[in-house]
């Protein structure tokens, strides 16, 4: 029979994915056969015709995991779902195929590492909270909170009342996204608080701002802009965003490596500035990431040419400047399978900061 553990947070985007990945590839090492299910998934792909969450196809990728896909994603939420369910009722047993979806990929392996969605609470709507589904797996849980003291602590309290309701023991804890600057004495107090508790620590995680740096391609995919020029790479990390509304000169001293500019499409001036950066003209050494035109502006024939020999990126959207510059800075980054340099961190870092015996001790 497979060994199973469910991840669950307190909050969304508290880490549940960096620490499914960290922990499959932990267990690798001790188990030869790890499955992955996600059984309610909010942001999903079409994959072989099924709606898949994105997590799912991410393990499936980084890890060559052979399990059917459809069954690492049995339910996936789609806009109006939980309308339809509220006004209709179920238009399927979910429960059901949640279960079969499990026992399909728990058959064929050692481990099986289940990734709840959001708090304990998330999807009590349509009867499927975390708690719900931890309890229908009849898995323990690992609960991740993120930053501070007293925080996490009041949130996995909060949520453990929701598992005991349920019936699900709580295996034990992971505090996420610690400031390196305080990871030893938030650490060690965080243990002592939650250990005072009578709940297992298995580990603090400290905050990797690398995780939390977008690309070009992902600010283009996840607001969903319209690419004008590709430049030299898609893949270049935004470090920084900057609004190039003031004058050039003043607006110069701002740019930094790797930064986004957002300027109006009218603005030819700061455009070609910055294009004289990115060729080495201007600050030698600093290169940038890109460019979004706001409000759906063309540049002038000139400036488009000058774009074209330096390199950059284009975006452009009909959006003003304050709102796209407000959607970049609000935007959840998620790990994609071509992130390997953020693959390896999250790897390194789950195996050097959870104890792997102790979570060993307490799978189900």
């Amino acid at each position: 029979m497979a060994r199973k553990i469910f991840i669950a947070a307190t909050m969304q985007n508290d880490g549940k994915t960096t620490v499914s990945l960290g922990l499959i590839a932990a267990m690798k090492k001790r188990f030869e056969r790890i499955g992955f299910i996600k059984p309610i998934g909010q942001r999903y792909l079409v994959e072989q015709g099924y709606k898949v969450d994105e997590d799912s196809i991410l393990i499936e990728e980084v890890f060559g995991i052979k399990c059917n896909i459809k069954d690492m994603s049995p339910v996936a939420i789609e806009r109006g779902f939980t309308e339809r369910f509220i006004d209709k009722g179920a238009e399927e047993d979910y429960a059901r195929e949640i279960v079969d979806a499990y026992e399909h990929i728990a058959k064929d392996n050692d481990l099986v590492i289940i990734e709840g969605t959001g708090h304990a609470g998330v999807g009590s709507v349509f009867n499927l909270s975390n708690a719900a589904v931890a309890k229908l797996l009849g898995a323990n849980v690992l609960l991740i909170s993120s930053g501070g003291v007293g925080k996490p602590i009041d949130e996995i309290m909060l949520n453990k009342a929701l598992f005991d309701k349920e019936g699900v023991s709580l295996a034990g804890v992971v505090v996420n996204k610690v400031l390196p600057e305080k990871y030893d004495r938030i650490s060690k107090l965080v243990r002592k608080g939650l250990e005072q508790k009578d709940l297992n620590v298995f580990g603090s995680l400290p905050y990797q701002k690398i995780l939390d740096i977008p690309t070009m391609r992902e600010i283009k995919e996840e607001l969903k802009i319209h690419q004008l020029c590709a430049g030299e790479s898609l893949d270049r990390p935004v470090e920084n965003v900057l609004i190039g509304a003031m004058n050039v000169k003043d607006a110069l001293k701002f740019v930094r490596n790797n930064s986004l500019m957002i300027i109006p499409g009218d603005r030819s001036d700061m455009i070609d500035a910055v294009c004289r950066i990115n060729s080495g003209r201007m600050k030698k050494g600093c290169r940038v990431s890109g460019i979004v035109l706001s409000g759906g502006l063309m540049p002038k024939r000139a400036s488009m040419h000058n774009v074209e020999k330096s390199g950059i990126t284009i975006l452009i959207t009909k959006e003003d400047t304050y709102r796209i510059a407000s959607r970049i800075h609000s935007m959840v980054v998620k790990l994609k399978p071509q992130d390997s340099e953020k693959i390896k961190i999250i790897v390194d870092m789950v195996e050097k900061h959870l104890d792997m015996e102790k979570i060993l001790a307490s799978l189900t």
